[in-house]
């Protein structure tokens, strides 16, 4: 029985493991498995809302050992270290308790068919300072991480003089930067509902730093007009052409030695490939570490290992490449899903062509603002407010039916929304 193991259960890895267990394991005509080196999945494009708290990872994270006994695959713990291609067989990592002490030794998993979807993680270019000093949210760790020191800063706030503020520093004015600013002017307003009524946005200063031109640069102009507008009037700083050349524990360091103060600072300026893809030195990679596919999404190296999401390099009869983003990771899985089952009826495998349904900026509560068809009217379709805002949630919504199917989906929309009535707006521990 042929085995097929997905590495990553992001967007496109768990959707693709849902649709292989019910079409192959489920009838037993196939192995799959799912390795991840988290216990549970979370929507990507939400993880801002982890870090602020307006999403709590214990009610609303798909775990992945119970998704994979309803829908037919094998899950296991562990982080993928290496690949053996001759033999085909990849090896996990050693798996230690809290306390250092081992509870799985290293472990190889042999695979007939490989998919690699392992993502992406924030690029800081080698800037100075960064990693010391800055949080990231690649993950939803770090996103907590990231929650518990925002917690202890609204305190902080909360208990001092009047005149006392919050500083943060986001680099990077993409879709990650402007929703989490304006997510987080939301959530001090929230504090002073749950016990802490001298917090609220006026005590928040937020600095958005952008190196481009403009925010949003992968959106239309008229899109990054509109966002910006909405961040100005929630008092949000907008810093653009602006380069970051070092973070230090007071702020970030501009290209021209000016200092933007900040107690809490964020890096979310690019994505690269997890390092540990070019290290193996096993594939064909560009300078973002993307593995280079065939059109078929097979890697350029091997045949029996296809590629998909953020840690694929895919370029388009039109000479782009395709962006990292949760709609590409949907249709790389739903095509890496049709050519597994042609390549096993040994038929030729079709090829990917991107497809841009539009985009989203979703901030907060104030105001969502996108293109809808990007493929039709290149981008000309704009729309805000309550219809965009309806779009950008239908797309979360589209991510849950295609794991948990229409019946389940709709169980757990209807589970969260009854929990939201009384439970806190956000969390906040």
């Amino acid at each position: 029985m042929q085995t097929i193991i997905i590495v990553g259960g992001g967007a496109g890895g768990l959707e693709l493991a849902t649709r292989l267990g019910h079409k192959l394991s489920k009838k037993k005509r196939a192995r799959v498995i799912l390795v991840d080196r988290n216990r549970s999945h979370i929507w990507k494009p939400l993880l801002h809302e982890v870090a602020t708290g307006s999403l709590d990872m214990s009610s609303d994270g798909v775990v992945y050992r119970a998704h994979s006994a309803a829908h037919h695959y094998e899950f296991q713990l562990g982080t993928m270290m290496g690949v053996d291609r001759a033999a085909k067989t990849i090896r996990l990592q050693s798996l230690s308790d809290d306390e250092g002490k081992e509870v799985l030794p290293e472990r190889e998993l042999a695979y007939d068919t490989l998919v690699m979807a392992v993502g992406s993680v924030s690029n800081d270019f080698g800037t100075p300072g960064v990693a010391e000093h800055s949080y990231f949210l690649d993950s939803h760790q770090q996103a907590e991480r990231f929650h518990r020191a925002l917690l202890n800063q609204f305190m902080r706030v909360n208990q001092g003089a009047a005149d006392t503020e919050l500083r943060l520093a986001i680099v990077g004015g993409g879709a990650t930067g402007v929703e989490l600013a304006a997510e987080l002017n939301h959530v001090a307003d929230l504090f002073k509902f749950y016990g802490m009524p001298a917090m609220s946005a006026q005590r928040l200063k937020i600095h958005l730093i952008e190196a481009g031109p403009r925010i949003l640069p992968a959106l239309p102009q008229r899109i990054a007009q509109a966002a910006k507008k909405e961040l100005i009037e929630l008092g949000i700083t907008i810093h653009e052409n602006v380069r970051v050349t070092q973070a230090t524990d007071e702020g970030f360091i501009t290209q021209d030695q000016q200092l933007i103060g900040a107690d809490l600072q964020v890096w979310a300026a690019g994505v690269k490939a997890p390092d540990f893809i070019k290290q193996t030195g096993l594939f064909e990679t560009n300078r973002n570490g993307q593995i280079v596919v065939r059109p078929n999404l097979q890697s350029s190296v091997d045949e029996s290992i296809f590629v998909i999401g953020d840690c694929c390099a895919c370029e388009q009869p039109d000479g782009s490449w395709v962006p990292p983003r949760a709609q590409s990771a949907h249709q790389m899985a739903a095509l890496v899903y049709k050519n597994i089952l042609l390549s096993q009826q040994g038929k030729p495998l079709q090829e990917y062509i991107y497809k841009d349904h539009g985009s989203l900026v979703n901030l907060s509560r104030y105001s969502t603002v996108g293109s809808l068809m990007g493929n039709l009217t290149k981008g000309s379709m704009f729309v805000e407010g309550r219809l965009a805002r309806l779009v950008y949630i239908s797309l979360y919504r589209m991510h849950q039916v295609a794991i948990h199917g229409w019946l389940k989906a709709s169980a757990v929309y209807f589970a969260q929304k009854i929990g939201g009535s009384v439970k806190p707006k956000m969390k906040l521990h």
